[in-house]
């Protein structure tokens, strides 16, 4: 691998970091959003990005209203949407439809255990009705905020513009080198 693929890989591997960066700060107010992370790694064909989504929760914020769920501890709800299309979210944001089915912002259809969950007027929600681990709980009143540190992504950002900007000045400078080697050879 000469040195302009090798430098052309770090602008590769920079523009995707600056990607995932933007990506995640454009959702820091998206409730129960998690952040992808950029995981980098040298191969034979120069440096890649891995992107790796987070384990980690956001914070929980109080909404006092009864159909706003939390997940607490690891787990995700299911939803379907029109398309019969499984989803997984960590938004717990649902209104109850006419049917009695709960359903998010997007109208995807909340499912339980055994298919979509219909819930009554006053009627409790727990964990094991949706499926999800032992170890999980819901809290009702509750939206989990999204997983994102704004400030810690505007670093990411500089610092990505930083590298594909050193990976940009590295293949001008080969490019440079090699017409001088090139106009030296000539003139011998």
């Amino acid at each position: 691998m000469d040195g302009i693929a090798w430098a052309a890989s770090a602008m590769v591997a920079a523009r995707t970091r600056l990607e995932i960066a933007t990506d995640n700060l454009a959702n820091c107010s998206t409730d129960g959003f998690r952040r992808v992370v950029a995981r980098g790694f040298l191969s034979a064909t120069g440096v890649s990005i891995a992107r790796v989504q987070s384990n980690e929760h956001g914070a929980l914020r109080a909404t006092g209203r009864d159909l706003d769920l939390a997940i607490v501890g690891d787990g995700a709800f299911r939803v379907r949407d029109a398309a019969g299309h499984v989803h997984e979210t960590r938004c717990g944001a649902f209104v109850r439809g006419a049917d009695g089915t709960l359903r998010d912002h997007a109208g995807r259809t909340l499912l339980g255990a055994h298919g979509a969950l219909r819930i009554g007027d006053g009627e409790r929600i727990d964990a094991a009705a949706l499926g999800l681990p032992r170890q999980c709980r819901l809290q009702s009143g509750f939206l989990e905020t999204a997983g994102v540190d704004a400030i810690a992504q505007m670093i990411d950002v500089l610092s990505a513009e930083r590298s594909f900007e050193s990976a940009q000045k590295a293949v001008a400078a080969i490019d440079a080198s090699r017409q001088k080697s090139a106009e030296t050879a000539r003139i011998k």
